[in-house]
């Protein structure tokens, strides 16, 4: 299947209501086309209800541009927005996060990236102490899924700022674990599954969404008892698990 039809199957599936993740224009995906290219959703589509023609077709260098530029403000960000469309007749615009999009598409192994807002992930995130709630690994199944732990994205205004923050968290990430990590939490905002694949990131985000929950309900039961580090290790270190990682990816 093209790239663009996955694409937007996939920015469906997100976007229905059953699964909780985004209503009305929330949230945005985007896909690697080539080395020089990507689609990103444009600006206030419904995920749900997203065709080809809503998705905007982008120069990835032109973008990636913005990352060395010292201060950006809005009518910078349009103008090179709007620079970099590979079709000039197209007249969607993209998201005002298409750029951390660019950025995490560089990463190794990454060709999707989703961004919801699922109320459950969110009922986290506004919280005291928001990160260490949603830190670590509660059963084998999460760490399966969305890795051995997470990047923390402090609240910043979408744009510039929000994307060297992000890249800021993955690279000191990949220092620390030596890999590329599948999922990003932003404090007051919402959650992004990196991924290889459009099913794969689908996955990731509907476990994120199922963990948010198991990690409400233990809270208001007394407290979050995580997995330790070295079950954590033994469990990836599995065949039997990393064949589940591979098929689910797919």
């Amino acid at each position: 299947m093209p790239i663009l039809d996955d694409l937007v199957a996939m920015s469906n599936q997100l976007g229905a209501a059953a699964l909780d993740a985004a209503i009305l224009g929330e949230g945005n995906t985007s896909a690697k086309v080539d080395d020089q290219t990507f689609y990103v959703k444009g600006s206030g589509c419904s995920l749900a209800t997203m065709v080809g023609g809503d998705f905007v077709h982008l120069k990835t260098a032109t973008i990636l541009g913005l990352m060395s530029e010292a201060a950006v403000d809005e009518a910078r960000l349009k103008t090179v927005y709007e620079a970099a469309k590979v079709d000039p007749q197209q007249t969607r615009r993209p998201s005002v996060e298409t750029l951390f999009h660019a950025v995490l598409l560089q990463y190794p192994g990454v060709n999707v990236v989703a961004h919801t807002h699922p109320t459950a992930v969110n009922a986290l995130t506004v919280t005291p102490g928001w990160d260490k709630h949603l830190a670590g690994r509660l059963f084998p199944d999460e760490a399966v899924v969305l890795g051995r732990d997470s990047v923390f994205v402090p609240y910043v205004d979408p744009g510039v700022v929000l994307a060297k923050a992000i890249k800021d968290g993955v690279d000191a990430y990949r220092a620390k674990h030596g890999e590329v990590p599948k999922v990003i939490y932003m404090q007051n905002h919402g959650f992004i599954a990196l991924a290889g694949t459009t099913s794969e990131a689908v996955n990731i985000t509907a476990m994120g969404i199922k963990a948010a929950r198991i990690r409400l309900g233990a809270l208001t039961a007394g407290g979050i008892n995580p997995l330790p580090a070295a079950t954590i290790d033994h469990l990836l270190a599995r065949p039997d698990e990393k064949y589940r990682q591979k098929q689910l990816a797919k």
